[in-house]
């Protein structure tokens, strides 16, 4: 059959199944309905499962290592490659380090018309030695194999280029930004989800007076935990009546030291939720998102707080910039500075009003330009001018 007659077959890569059930959300179904076969290749997991019943799409489960790993990343490349040649497809999305750059080399072999990187974030960022120029020269190899580079953010595009990691013809950032946008009705605060929220902190005994600081994400150094228990203690130093709510689970590809790890579980002001697939009770529980990672390609998480109203404090880091505008849906400070995020997060607490304003402003901004239904316009977009060119 002519490709012109039948479905385009679309094939997601990630290495790790939570990637395509937390960062694909809809997006494969949405694809499915816009006329797409679509396939969703990962590592091999539980969600993997998920995905496929909740998206109703093919999945395909390939073993895939996240760190470096010489001879298994072989293995897998080899297995991806006779996998895609099975598969035929006509645009492969390849995203995440470890399965975007073995998934563009794949595509590539198997001479797959439209290659698309997926930039979600530079791993390099805060490596070093050998380590960091091998992250760094996959990306250059992904970056210069794809047909073209999707930056989920313009200060990620331009960290990317400045590199030299590939050509700003390459590039495109599709729509306002981010890989999948918002549910922003899932996470919309009502009253019903109010009082339960209300009712949750009262179970934990969090006083009623307490500004609630929240964090959701992986427990890793990159995420800057460290940082924030430090502002955090120093605001309950100076009197400020303020509690944590870790919402996660700990990363051992980037594991917390051993003091850290010893003060979350112990300290009586931090209360942890361990990982949840869908946090919209905990953003309902926060008064302000804690964001002080390190590196970022465009995070989720500060738009999920914003579409729950929630302000947030954050590191000004890559892609960061572009989901918090400082002094508008919350603040920005510079990266690693304690100081000056304990002062942020003091503001919040002195002004109810600030706090109150700034979450409007954020949940409005998301309404606006980071609904899911405005970025799956934009990939799909973007998917039909790459297959137009390169297909024919």
């Amino acid at each position: 059959m002519s490709i012109a007659l039948r479905k385009k077959r679309l094939v997601y890569l990630a290495t790790d199944p939570l990637t395509a059930f937390r960062l694909m959300d809809g997006q494969l179904r949405e694809m499915a309905r816009r006329g797409y076969d679509v396939t969703v290749v990962t590592a091999p997991g539980e969600l993997l499962q998920s995905v496929a019943e909740r998206e109703q799409v093919r999945t395909v489960a390939l073993p895939m290592r996240r760190e470096i790993s010489p001879l298994h990343d072989v293995v897998s490349l080899v297995r991806l490659t006779l996998l895609l040649r099975k598969l035929a497809p006509d645009l492969v999305n390849a995203g995440t380090p470890k399965a975007g750059l073995l998934g563009v080399v794949a595509a590539r072999l198997c001479g797959v018309p439209v290659v698309v990187y997926l930039l979600r974030g530079l791993r390099f960022e805060g490596a070093s030695g050998l380590r960091r120029l091998l992250l760094v020269a996959t990306e250059h190899v992904a970056g210069g194999l794809a047909h073209r580079v999707f930056c989920n953010s313009v200060s990620l595009r331009e960290r990317f280029i400045a590199l030299g990691c590939t050509s700003r013809a390459r590039t495109v950032v599709p729509g306002a930004g981010t890989s999948n946008g918002v549910d922003v009705a899932r996470y919309e605060i009502d009253d019903q989800r109010r009082a339960e929220a209300r009712r949750e902190r009262e179970r934990l005994g969090i006083p009623a007076d307490a500004l609630v600081i929240g964090f959701v994400g992986r427990f890793a150094k990159d995420k800057g935990i460290a940082e924030l228990l430090l502002a955090f203690q120093a605001l309950q130093t100076r009197g400020v009546a303020v509690v944590l709510l870790l919402v996660g689970s700990d990363d051992a590809t980037d594991p917390l030291d051993l003091e850290t790890r010893q003060t979350i579980a112990s300290h009586p002001g931090i209360y942890q939720r361990g990982f949840v697939k869908e946090p919209c009770l905990e953003y309902a529980m926060m008064d302000v998102l804690a964001f002080p990672s390190r590196r970022e390609g465009f995070p989720n998480v500060p738009l999920e707080a914003a579409a729950a109203g929630v302000p947030c404090v954050a590191f000004a880091a890559t892609g960061t910039v572009d989901a918090v505008v400082d002094g508008e849906t919350g603040w920005v400070v510079p990266a690693g500075d304690v100081v000056a995020f304990e002062g942020a997060l003091a503001r919040y607490a002195r002004d109810p009003e600030l706090r109150r304003r700034h979450g409007q402003h954020a949940h409005q901004r998301v309404a606006t330009s980071f609904r899911r239904e405005l970025v799956w316009a934009a990939l799909d977009a973007e998917y039909r001018k790459l297959l137009e060119t390169e297909v024919s």
